[in-house]
């Protein structure tokens, strides 16, 4: 199968894994918001960053490596296969002791608990580590697909069980370890690789001179991620932290899912073909302006529609989060292009210069965030907005000098798909305010939808926009290559 087809299938089922497991996740997680409190939510949020870096310790770069090689063999699996489980071991032990001191930073004594049996997913999750990285770098997302789903049920079922019957947060531990121990479990009866006894140090070091880099460059941005949750959860309050978190994670699901499922194509394919610029350029500009395409109106409909969507599925206990859905969906539109741009980077094998970058952008982001803390919770998430623009200022000076596609060319390639949904959505919020407004919220939902959607997609059609066809053929070789 050539690239292009194997591009193709495996879009459509990383969609399909995505979204399916996203849609689950979604009714699951919605299931649990109307049960919960939004303390319990930012409660888990608190110690994020612990599990975070903990994540990124153990299957940070080594198992990228596998995934950039060319060629690699039972000794390379391996040997990423023991390190991972040894390390997992270690930083197990050392979040156990030191679970009590996170504990009294926030002044929360049952995180203590919380962060105790959570960490036990760092030792299942290493043993499918390298499975995991097999079937990104041999493109098997329908094998990915089979497995995420069955592992979101059962996850999911496991805690609305459990937050129905009275564990309050507990059930949010409780789903995530049996989820991931059946992912985990999938991935051994589908994978026909098992580890063998062997520890190279060439292949070792081979990896870890790539890796090492990477890691850094992740675990600097994992922590600067969970800055917010640290800074939240130490000055305001856990009930604040959640309704940020929820914000965060309802703007996730059209966004970052998007973005996030093509990543995941985007990162095998670009390593494919990193040795020609050309190809390599091309891939790109197509990707990011469909990505752009997508997120753009879908960004903006967000913005316009918070108030009766969250009412709506969360019930009137979360509008407090309203202010910080809509912040977050508008610097949602930026994730796609400086996501592709690190991608080019960690393909062309450059992590030193990954890693330059993320300790760059951190700089900013504790600058951005000393300046905005004064103007309390929105100055922060105003904040957030500002960072993801500067850091697509500069993720983009490194990677156009490899594939000669400067930021203002990207920026006028996109501008004709976010200045129309600018427009249509603030025609469909003025239709909202003004006629829909002493509507019921799904009344409100379904035309304020319906109606910025047929907009949006029929100009693109009447006027034919490059894009909306580019997707057309996308998604129809995708259904025809995933089918054959």
């Amino acid at each position: 199968m050539g690239l292009k087809e194997q591009a193709a299938k495996g879009v459509f089922w990383v969609f399909a894994e995505q979204f399916g497991s996203q849609l689950i996740g979604f009714v699951i997680n919605l299931v649990l918001a109307r049960v919960l409190l939004p303390s319990d939510f930012g409660t888990i949020a608190l110690y994020g960053i612990i599990m975070s870096v903990s994540a990124v310790l153990i299957n940070g770069g080594l198992t990228s490596s596998l995934v950039r090689a060319q060629y690699v063999d039972e000794r390379d699996l391996s040997t990423v296969f023991w390190f991972n489980f040894g390390v997992s071991l270690v930083v197990y032990c050392i979040v156990f002791f030191t679970a009590p001191l996170v504990a009294s930073f926030y002044e929360v004594p049952v995180l203590t608990g919380l962060i105790r049996t959570y960490a036990i997913i760092l030792i299942i999750d290493s043993f499918a580590a390298v499975q995991v990285s097999k079937v990104l770098k041999e493109m098997h997302f329908k094998t990915a697909f089979k497995i995420q789903l069955p592992s979101m049920l059962v996850g999911g079922a496991t805690g609305i069980y459990f937050a129905t019957h009275g564990h309050g947060v507990w059930s949010l531990i409780y789903s995530s370890l049996i989820q991931n121990f059946v992912y985990t479990l999938q991935y051994w009866i589908y994978s026909d690789w098992r580890p063998a006894f062997i520890f190279d140090m060439e292949k070792f070091k081979y990896h870890f001179s790539f890796g090492v880099k990477l890691t850094a460059s992740s675990l600097l941005d994992t922590i600067f991620n969970n800055l917010y949750s640290i800074i939240i959860g130490k000055k305001f309050s856990p009930t604040q932290l959640g309704y940020y978190n929820r914000a965060d994670s309802l703007k996730q699901l059209p966004i970052t899912n998007i973005a996030g499922a093509l990543n995941r194509v985007t990162f095998p394919l670009f390593s494919k073909i990193a040795h020609d610029d050309v190809a390599l350029k091309k891939y790109y500009k197509t990707i990011v302006m469909v990505v752009i395409f997508l997120i753009a109106p879908l960004s903006v409909l967000m913005v316009v529609v918070a108030e009766p969507l969250i009412r709506f599925l969360l019930t009137e206990k979360w509008m407090p989060s309203v202010p910080y859905f809509q912040i977050l969906s508008i610097g949602g539109i930026f994730y796609p292009i400086h996501a592709y741009n690190l991608n080019i980077l960690q393909a062309k094998g450059r992590s030193d210069l990954y890693l330059r970058i993320e300790i760059i952008k951190k700089f900013v982001i504790v600058g951005v965030i000393l300046a905005s803390l004064s103007f309390g919770m929105m100055g922060l998430v105003w904040g957030s907005v500002l960072i993801s623009i500067i850091a697509v200022f500069i993720n983009t000076h490194y990677t156009s000098k490899f594939i000669d596609y400067p930021i203002l060319n990207q920026f006028l390639d996109l501008l004709p798909s976010i200045i129309k949904a600018l427009i249509i959505g603030a025609f469909v919020y003025f239709l909202d305010q003004y006629f829909l407004i002493k509507f019921a919220d799904i009344i409100r939902l379904v035309i304020s939808v319906l109606v910025y959607l047929l907009i949006y997609f029929g100009q693109a059609y009447l006027f034919k926009t490059k894009e909306l066809f580019v997707l057309f053929d996308l998604f129809k070789g995708s259904i025809q290559k995933a089918e054959a």
